[in-house]
Parts: structure tokens; sequence; C-alpha cells
């Protein structure tokens, strides 16, 4: 086994503390990546904190990873040393299954295997990417295009995708309304990567705080819905609707925002279940929807898209010291707008 420092918590409540993880020793097919840099996602922090279910601790999360090749496995073809690569939120799955054929790993019907917080095909417990280095079978590596820097290309492999992949499954287009609920994280790139499709995009969120920020990014409106009239006013205008929001909205109410045959997806995703009205939908021949980040192939294709189109996170670099807190600033809103870790500083007190 390979020994590689980490930071993890080991409890619901953290914090986070320095420590030493293990990584397997290459297999044929396996790369070894010294992590650059690692983003922090809210996913993170509703799995340590047990809100999807039983952690086992200690916990190493982190699935937004970009760093460097530094060794490969003996039947490697797709990757050399020096390569600048990135893993997601999946690092295997049964590869025989339907799902997995059409290239749609994150849906495996066996059971996709986590980056983090997961057992292996191994039996091993998976660790993230809050490390120094990870090993990954080359399937589930993807290749970071030059024209994206490292540190911003971090977020792109869960934000990134979690947005793209429902952005081009129900075709945002020139002449395609689409509205995003929330500025944050996934919010701030389902606005980049829509607009670069060519719809017309709206922002939703409570309030206007954040305008200046989405009409920068890409958007051509932004509302505040915490305004009554907002919903008045906009009633059966979109296409699509893309809810980031990993908190309780009203569902009904942004349904009442579709125009004939449009469909609200969600993506972010609240510990506890989303009522709907069904008359909410068939009133219009609506549809609510869900959508899971996407496949290797698909987010080979996202990063390549980013790169034609220069689109990349906005980010905050933080030292490994700072994780409890970029937590907190996460839950508070407080980041503009993905936090990513230096990995550089993971020996610091």
């Amino acid at each position: 086994m390979i020994k590689v420092n980490a930071r993890a918590t080991f409890s619901q409540e953290g914090p986070f503390k320095l420590t030493t993880i293990e990584r397997r020793n290459l297999q044929p097919h396996d790369v070894l990546i010294e992590i650059k840099y690692a983003g922090i996602c809210h996913s993170d922090i509703h799995t340590a904190r047990g809100e999807w279910g039983p952690v086992t601790y200690p916990l190493v999360p982190g699935h937004e990873i970009a760093g460097i090749v530094s060794q490969v496995g003996s039947e490697v073809t797709k990757y050399s040393v020096g390569d600048r690569v990135g893993v997601g939120c999946l690092v295997d799955s049964c590869g025989e299954c339907s799902n997995c054929h059409k290239g749609e790993e994150q849906y495996c019907l066996n059971g996709s295997t986590g980056t983090y917080g997961a057992i292996d095909r191994y039996g091993h417990y998976t660790q993230g990417g809050y490390s120094t280095h990870i090993v990954v079978t080359e399937d589930f590596v993807v290749r970071i295009p030059d024209a994206i820097p490292l540190d911003a290309a971090a977020p792109l492999l869960c934000a990134g995708i979690t947005t793209y992949s429902p952005l081009r499954h129900w075709g945002a287009a020139p002449g395609k309304k689409v509205a995003v609920v929330g500025l944050g994280g996934l919010g701030h790139m389902a606005v980049k990567i829509a607009h670069a499709m060519g719809a017309e995009v709206t922002v939703l969120s409570q309030s206007l705080k954040k305008k200046e920020d989405g009409l920068q990014l890409g958007a051509d409106h932004y509302y505040a819905t915490s305004d009554p009239e907002t919903f008045k006013q906009l009633a059966g205008s979109f296409d699509l609707i893309v809810n980031t929001v990993s908190a309780q909205i009203n569902i009904d109410a942004y349904l009442s925002l579709l125009a004939l045959d449009g469909t609200l997806v969600n993506v972010g995703a609240p510990a506890d279940p989303l009522a709907v009205n069904v008359f909410s939908l068939i009133g219009h021949r609506r549809s609510f929807a869900g959508s899971m980040i996407g496949g290797i192939r698909e987010t080979q294709e996202m990063l390549n898209f980013c790169a034609e189109h220069n689109i990349a996170s906005e980010i905050e670099v933080i030292s490994a010291d700072r994780i409890d807190e970029a937590w907190e600033r996460v839950l508070a809103s407080d980041v503009r707008y993905r936090f990513v870790i230096d990995i550089s500083t993971m020996g610091n007190e």
C-alpha cells in the first residue's frame, strides 16, 4: 500500500485533522495522481455529517480533483506521467450493465463506486481528494485541457458536469429559455454553460444581492424569488429550469414557471423529501426530473466544451488548515463561488 497525507473528519461534528491514509499499489490499469487541487462541494458536507446516510469514519471527502499523473500501471494506454488529469465523483463501476455500456456509469445498475465513502472492488473503503495522492483506474480519469488552469478546473469535475449534463440532455440551445435556481457553486456554472450553449438565461435567487455577478457570468435576466411578483410575472415562461439548491423550496411554485412541455430538473440534493402536487404537472404537461453528474465520456466532453468556450469555475483558493472554516462559509452561502484546497499546503498545522 502507498501511504499519503490527507485531511479527515473523524465524526459528524469534525473537525478535520491531518492524518495518513493508504492507497492501493498500482494494478495494471491504475494511474497514480499527485493531487494539486481539490474543490469543496456541498455533497462533502452532507456526506460527512451523516445527512445522506450512515458514514464510516475517518472520512476523507473530495470529488473535485485536479492533478498530475505521477505513475502508471503496466497496461495503462490512455495516460502518461506528467499529464494533467482530473477525477470526479466516481472511481469505478461494473462496466458490464446496459447503462455502463451507454457511457452512463453514474447510473450503473450494479452500483457505481463513489470517490469517497464507498467500498471498491478490492474491498477498500474509498477516500477522496482532500489528500496528496489518489490511485484510480484509467477509465475513470479524464484529461484536463491546457486552456483550463488546474485550480479552476477542479470544481468542473462535479459542479461543472452536474450542470452540463442536464443542460445538454434537455436541449439548452438558441431559442430556449433556461432558468437557474440559486447562484452558488452549481448555479454559477449552470449560468456560464447555458449561456455558452446559446440559451436565454435567467437566474432565480432569493435576493438581488448577486445580480451584478449573475449578469457578468452570462445571465440575461435576474429575479428575486422573495418577491411574490416574480412568480406572477414569469408564469409559463421557461422551457427548462435547473434547480441547484440543496434545501427545501416550493417545487409547485417553480413548476408554475414552466411553459408547455417544460421540465424542472433537480440537481441539488436536499436531505429531506420534496413535495409535489400532481396538478402542478398535468396542467401543462410539465415534467419534474432529476439528474446526477454525468458519465466519464460526457465529463470529458464537458471539459473540452469549457476549454473551447473559455469557461472555468470562479474560485477562492484556501490552505488545507482552513477546511473547517470553508465548510461553515459554504453553509452560510459565503463563497463566490467555489472553495478549492491547495493540496501543497496539506502538511500545514
